[in-house]
């Protein structure tokens, strides 16, 4: 278990001062907020070993400073995020800090408070969030944007659906220009200054929640940023625990969610080289909800991060001082409590297993028949609805807590993102592993799409930005490729100023453009032959894939045709009610609700149960549907006869050595936190003790025969030179 830091696995961010109850012992840590008290904190956090990163707002802060004109001598409040109904766009509840119009003026700005963080030493630099409202776009900053940009008089967002996609395009690229000025600058200030590296990352929710919250963001356009280093994946139970539709049904399914979520940020860094670090949260920003409700969902969110083996690394906590020192309604409704020792002891064996997940992985026989459902940055253009009165049916901003003010405007079915649930969840909750892919992409890298089988495809809800895009397609379905095209047309925003209708040839969706690519400009409901690959069209909404069980069967029985149409034996539909995949000797799985059967899965054992805070032995598990489970394989990970070799801890593992009578190791926590660990181990203990400043004291143990295993069970203390002394000799109990 013991690992360097360097490879910086895991970490979290905290806006305090260093604290022995919030230690979580991870690789990083990200120092949140520049102000008076940053270069202090730094430095406390560097003092106990960790590698330092900072984290600040780039679209939101306390700037008030910037606004109020004490930086320039010119107050800067026209650059606040401002709606139709001039009222500005702030950031919770505190109109002195709104959202922002990312204008020179403000990079400028940023990048002198960047300087700050620099000067103090930080090794990297995460600019958080960098996000522009669906319902903004009013403010006069944002107008004098629009005519530098389009060269043409602003027009109001509201106005029409070409206004409103045009309006978010000028969104999503004034922050992918503020971004790429202000790191670059930064970069260039570090080395030239200091003579070192510096490294920028976004922290950034996934294209998927952006478009279903109403929120626009660079998303994919910063891959074509040199400056930008990675991601960090900002996926939680908030996110994935907003309710979608499946066959009729609205309510929250977080694991599914959470799957397509993680998904798409894997996508993002498919091939580029970045690094992508996955977020949990163990609560969540809503603090309504009792530590049970948390627990659950942080269950499924982690389950469904580790089916996506091609990230392992993570941030395994936002603000973990709010999870082990704040308090939440208590089961009873009598007040509040703080966290349970046993969730908090799990929670640390996660999270210091997540330190471990660079493993060689394997999956299970369905590795071959991944189904990609493509969704471009443009579907974050066309997200307000436009009534034929020019009034748009949503008005509020919503940010993952409100949905009761959007459902009182009498329209949620913008909030559920049907179109693009509509085509996932059909084939996901039939255990298809489905991969959201990333259109924008396909003209990025030339073998973008040479992973893929079976994509499905709509513009109902998204555009191609470029018609390249389709010659690429086209090629890609010569070669072998089964594409599935849902849509009817019907999308007002076909009609937007754009390349497949301002051209001599005039197409009035670019669907047309599309399957004329493909030779079939007069196509119907159907699949057909194209080279060597297979084209199916469904001509209906993809929406009306959501909405009932008829309309669920109806995109799958075409994604089967399509797939049969290969004459692939390799690429096959095979349904099943499960997801599983083996990372080493780590096992995850999730059993699905919604789904073909509602029995039980049977996992055979002997596994250790890493959900359990007991870390149980198991000779098997049985995951009933709506369950996960996060297990270690004890035959797969076993050591060396006669060697003692970490299973799982709840505590940082610093070093260790063995002897002919022992083995001990250096553990790590928060102050006070019951902790666990489970060993090999290759005889009976007949003592275990924990060694603090040469003051030893007996800890409690469990031996497994069957598995060869001690369980330890102790306290984590501040100090940093606590040691574990497991014996199997009497003469050596101290």
């Amino acid at each position: 278990m013991v690992r360097s830091r360097n490879e910086e696995k895991t970490g979290f961010q905290e806006s305090g001062p260093y604290h022995p109850a919030y230690d979580l012992q991870t690789d990083f840590v990200m120092v949140y907020g520049i102000d008076d008290s940053m270069p202090t904190r730094i430095q406390q956090w560097k003092d106990r070993g960790y590698i330092v990163h900072l984290m600040t707002g780039v679209a939101w802060g306390n700037y008030e400073n910037y606004l109020n004109g004490q930086i320039d001598g010119r107050t800067h409040w026209d650059e606040a995020q401002m709606d139709r109904h001039e009222e500005r766009i702030i950031h919770g509840d505190t109109p002195e800090i709104p959202y922002m119009v990312p204008t020179l003026s403000y990079a400028k700005f940023l990048a002198e408070r960047i300087r700050i963080a620099v000067d103090a030493g930080v090794e990297a630099i995460h600019l958080e969030e960098p996000e522009f409202w669906v319902n903004g776009g009013y403010s006069e900053a944002f107008q004098r944007e629009w005519r530098l940009y389009y060269k043409e008089p602003w027009a109001p967002p509201h106005s029409s659906p070409d206004a409103q996609f045009r309006a978010s395009k000028l969104k999503a690229y004034l922050y992918t220009r503020a971004l790429d000025r202000l790191c670059t600058e930064m970069k260039d200030y570090c080395l030239t200054t200091y003579g070192r590296d510096l490294r920028f990352y976004v922290p950034t929710h996934s294209l998927i929640n952006y478009t279903q919250w109403r929120i626009v963001s660079p998303e994919s356009q910063l891959i074509d940023l040199p400056s930008i280093d990675g991601y960090i994946a900002q996926i939680w139970t908030g996110t994935s625990r907003t309710p979608n539709v499946y066959q009729g049904l609205r309510k929250e399914r977080t694991f599914e969610t959470a799957y397509l979520e993680y998904g798409m940020m894997q996508e993002l860094v498919r091939g580029t080289g970045r690094r992508m670090w996955f977020l949990h949260d163990p609560i969540e920003d809503n603090p309504n909800y009792t530590w049970s409700d948390y627990q659950q969902n942080y269950y499924q969110s982690v389950t469904a991060s580790l089916l996506h083996p091609a990230v392992s690394h993570f941030e395994v906590s936002p603000w973990p001082r709010r999870i082990f020192q704040g308090k939440y309604p208590s089961e009873d409704g009598t007040g509040k409590e703080s966290i349970p020792q046993d969730y908090a002891t799990t929670l640390l064996q996660v999270m210091h297993t997540l330190g471990h997940m660079d493993q060689d992985w394997e999956q299970t026989e369905d590795a071959m028949q991944q189904v990609g459902v493509f969704i471009a940055d443009s579907a974050m253009f066309q997200r307000m609805k436009i009534e034929d009165d020019n009034t748009p049916a949503i008005t509020s901003k919503y940010d993952g807590t409100n949905s009761e003010a959007l459902e009182a405007e009498g329209d949620i079915e913008l909030l559920n993102f049907s179109p693009f649930y509509g085509l996932a969840l059909p084939l996901l909750k039939h255990g298809i592993p489905v991969r959201p892919v990333q259109l924008d992409n396909v003209r990025r890298f030339a073998h973008y799409l040479n992973d893929y089988k079976v994509l499905v495809l709509s513009y109902e809800f998204m555009k191609p930005e470029y018609p390249d895009l389709h010659f690429a397609l086209a090629g890609w379905v010569r070669n072998g490729g089964a594409l599935v095209y849902v849509g009817d047309d019907t999308d007002p925003y076909h009609g937007v100023r754009a390349w497949w209708n301002e051209t001599d040839s005039k197409y009035a969706c670019p669907r047309e453009h599309l399957f004329e690519q493909f030779g079939l400009k007069d196509a119907e409901d159907g699949v057909y032959q194209v080279g060597k690959g297979a084209v199916g069209y469904l001509p209906v909404a993809p929406e009306g894939c959501a909405i009932s069980e008829e309309g669920a069967n109806a995109l799958r029985t075409m994604v089967m045709k399509t797939m049969e149409a290969l004459n692939n034996p390799d690429c096959k539909w095979r349904p099943k009610h499960y997801f599983q995949v083996c990372r080493g000797p780590y096992i995850i799985a999730a059993v699905l609700d919604e789904s073909v059967a509602d029995s039980p899965v049977t996992i055979p054992g002997p596994v250790v149960d890493l959900f359990d805070p007991s870390l149980s032995v198991k000779h098997d598990v049985q995951v009933a549907p709506g369950e996960q489970v996060l297990l270690f394989d004890l035959e797969k990970g076993r050591v060396a006869v006669g060697e003692a070799g970490c299973i799982a801890a709840s505590s940082r593992i610093e070093s260790g050595s063995r002897s002919s009578s022992g083995f001990e190791f250096q553990v790590k926590g928060p102050e006070d936190m019951s902790a666990t660990a489970r060993f090999y181990c290759s005889k009976q203990p007949v003592a275990a003790v924990m060694d603090c400043h040469d003051k030893a004291e007996s800890i409690p143990f469990e031996w497994d025969e069957a598995s060869g295993t001690v369980l330890l069970r102790y306290c984590h203390r501040s100090d940093t030179d606590v040691v574990v002394k497991v014996s199997w000799e009497a003469s050596e109990v101290q």
